[in-house]
């Protein structure tokens, strides 16, 4: 069974305290960014509404970058062959050290998505595969930015209130309200260690709802887990 919306938070699997202390460093390297102003756009393929903004005015900083010669395939986010260090990766060498502490036997896609204008990222899906799971990371050193998952078929939203967050990016939608000032996320695509999958109760169809699977299973936990322990006081 699964719900939407949803997400499982994975900072109990994250050294969170390390994350937070490289919040003043990343938004000094954003500033320097922003004052270059080189930075591409992010892209709102697989929004709800075509009248929603395709280019919202929100922008990426890539750490790692395509090999030469590799055509883009969006699907190809999680493939570590063909991904290398960009340049940015040297400007952000204490993050970029931070992320190989994470749960990935291999890493691909590592970008970082900022704004600093006001704007919204309206909800959208990552891709139309459901017999594809993305295994990623999604984080954050503060709560500035208000990241959300959205029910298409209800129009119930969740806001994620944990620095780190891993969600089905496919039957559900996902996007960030407009805020002031400076804020910024952390994604980091790969393929997660066979330790830490056994974890996870990937589904024999629709394998990109594992995400919510697992957080159904995880809210059942707890649910029992306070039955056990009775009333309180």
């Amino acid at each position: 069974m699964t719900h939407y919306p949803s997400f499982v938070s994975l900072d109990r699997f994250v050294d969170v305290d390390r994350l937070r202390s490289l919040d003043g460093f990343i938004a000094d390297r954003i500033h320097a960014h922003i004052a270059a102003g080189k930075d591409s756009f992010f892209l709102n393929q697989h929004r709800m509404t075509d009248e929603m903004p395709y280019q919202p005015g929100v922008r990426e900083i890539w750490l790692t970058k395509l090999v030469a010669g590799t055509p883009y395939n969006y699907l190809d986010l999680d493939n570590a062959g063909v991904w290398e260090a960009g340049p940015a990766a040297a400007e952000f060498a204490p993050l970029m050290d931070f992320l190989e502490t994470l749960p990935f036997a291999s890493t691909a896609r590592m970008i970082i998505i900022y704004d600093n204008e006001g704007n919204a990222v309206p909800p959208h899906r990552d891709h139309v595969e459901s017999e594809v799971c993305n295994e990623f990371i999604w984080m954050r050193t503060n709560f500035d930015k208000i990241f959300y998952l959205l029910n298409p078929a209800t129009g119930e939203a969740l806001t994620v209130d944990s620095h780190t967050a891993w969600f089905d990016t496919v039957n559900q939608y996902h996007g960030a309200e407009p805020r002031d000032g400076l804020t910024f996320s952390i994604r980091v695509d790969g393929v997660f260690t066979d330790a830490f999958r056994r974890q996870i109760p990937f589904p024999a169809t629709n394998r990109s709802a594992a995400p919510a699977l697992w957080a159904e299973a995880l809210a059942k936990s707890a649910d029992r887990a306070l039955a056990h322990a009775g009333p309180v006081g």
